[in-house]
């Protein structure tokens, strides 16, 4: 493929410091959480993380869908992201796939009331965090009405099924299965074929990862505009040496490991798979990826492997930014009611305006 020419339209001036925003941020779910104060639960589940025996295992679980779940609770009580869903318009439709049981994939569609009824829109197909493991295509509702209402976009919000019920790369499968009837039924759907982006945060910036490289395996990354991963899993960079990470990334890697040890099928024999761990896609793979802007957040967990994944996309002529917010770390870029959430705001819209809708 072409090499690709960035606009070069980001650069926040990092901190290196977390700022404000990151306490006010544990304050707010302290006064909604249900589970406990923000450390105490982090604190518990990093305690679960020590042991690999079942009960631990299925208790840590139980804990990281509670904890996503509060998370949602607050997210959906943003006065802004309610007022959003009064101007959008809902519906849904369901993808069939069989390539783990016969499994209709659910989406939600969120088109602005402005949108409605006309043609030749930009999409933005989405997969929500959690680490593949927690979270609801609904609990993003609130933050993807919002988002469609200010980038002038219709979104398409993909319920894939979690781990440990599925294993990887079938959670992959369900979002490039969805990614491809919307490509397919782009005009009945109100959809410009050639104004499609895919994008996840979190877990579901792994999801959207891997549907990347499927996209490249088969050769369809024409289909795709712009992939969008944000604060995404990358790889089993969880499993190197702790000595040589970030705080944020050291505080939580036994988490992840069990959170990928929950994902995979057999992690001995994926592990140098790309649909489980996309970062280790070869050059050859990513230089076939659809055209990227990879999101993070200067304290990110993931900070390390997407800029490693970021520099490869790079030298292979597919990454069009990297984007870092300052001072900030997992969420909280996304998170309503901060300065930098309306620096992440202002920034998606940017990235739809110069790349995704001319």
């Amino acid at each position: 493929m072409e090499r690709l020419q960035s606009k070069n339209l980001f650069n926040f001036p990092l901190k290196g410091i977390a700022e404000g925003p990151v306490a006010e941020f544990a304050a707010q779910i302290k006064k909604i959480s249900s589970s406990g104060p923000p450390a105490e639960i982090g604190r518990k589940i990093n305690e679960l993380a020590l042991n690999d025996d079942a009960q631990s295992l299925d208790q840590l679980l139980l804990m990281i869908r509670a904890n996503n779940d509060g998370l949602a609770m607050v997210m959906r009580s943003f006065p802004p992201f309610q007022e959003a869903a009064k101007n959008t318009t809902t519906t849904e439709f369901k993808v069939p796939t069989s390539h783990d049981g016969n499994f209709d994939v659910p989406v939600e569609v969120y088109t602005p009331d402005s949108l409605v009824g006309k043609s030749g829109n930009s999409a933005y197909i989405f997969a929500h965090g959690g680490g593949c493991v927690s979270g609801k295509a609904k609990d993003s509702k609130p933050f993807l009405a919002f988002l469609a209402l200010s980038a002038n976009v219709v979104v398409f919000n993909v319920d894939y099924r979690l781990a440990p019920e599925t294993k990887a790369p079938n959670n992959v499968k369900d979002f490039y299965e969805a990614v491809k009837h919307i490509s397919k039924n782009a005009k009945q759907l109100g959809v410009d074929p050639g104004k499609i982006c895919i994008g996840g945060e979190s877990g579901g910036g792994y999801i959207c990862l891997g549907t990347c490289v499927l996209l490249a395996q088969h050769d369809e990354s024409h289909l795709i505009k712009l992939a969008l991963p944000i604060i995404p899993m990358v790889d089993d960079y969880a499993f190197s040496n702790p000595h040589s990470m970030t705080v944020d990334e050291r505080s939580g890697f036994m988490v992840m490991r069990r959170i990928w040890t929950m994902i995979s099928a057999d992690l001995s024999t994926q592990s140098d798979d790309p649909l489980l761990y996309p970062g280790k896609a070869s050059d050859e793979i990513l230089a076939r990826f659809p055209p990227t802007i990879v999101v993070e957040g200067e304290f990110d967990m993931f900070i390390t492997e997407s800029c490693r994944l970021a520099t490869r996309l790079r030298n292979a002529g597919r990454l069009l930014e990297l984007v870092v917010f300052p001072g900030v770390t997992h969420h909280i870029c996304l998170w309503p009611g901060f300065r930098i959430s309306e620096m992440f705001d202002g920034t998606m819209k940017k990235i739809f305006d110069e790349y995704l809708h001319k």
